[in-house]
């Protein structure tokens, strides 16, 4: 994937964070375009504001801040993206990878807080 392009100092969960949104902007691009300017926008913008986050936390002396934006934010796109699967906006498979790639990333980002303490 060309998501792994990225330095190898980069810490591995702004890496994933980065893969995710090169396989979910297409997804979105494929919502109905009813949904693609609410429930899509909101998606993407908020998958930006994961990646700034994480970013910022890496190079933050105090991460733990940056990191419990980044988990609350992962958590509302969660939210949106069940939201995108409920009303039939995404296919099963579609919402299932991207569940599971949401949910890899929370794990990166909980066990990364936990590490900051």
């Amino acid at each position: 994937m060309e998501g792994k392009q990225v330095q190898p100092s980069t810490p591995k969960a702004v890496q994933d964070c980065r893969d995710l949104l090169l396989w979910m902007l297409p997804q979105l691009d494929k919502l109905p375009r009813n949904r693609r300017y609410t429930l899509g926008e909101k998606l993407e913008n908020r998958l930006l504001v994961i990646l700034e986050s994480l970013v910022t936390a890496a190079y933050a002396p105090n991460k733990r801040t940056f990191l419990f934006q980044a988990n609350r934010d992962l958590e509302v796109c969660r939210h949106l993206w069940r939201l995108c699967y409920d009303i039939h906006a995404i296919p099963s498979g579609s919402y299932q990878h991207g569940g599971k790639l949401m949910l890899e990333l929370g794990r990166q980002v909980g066990g990364w807080m936990k590490d900051s303490r």
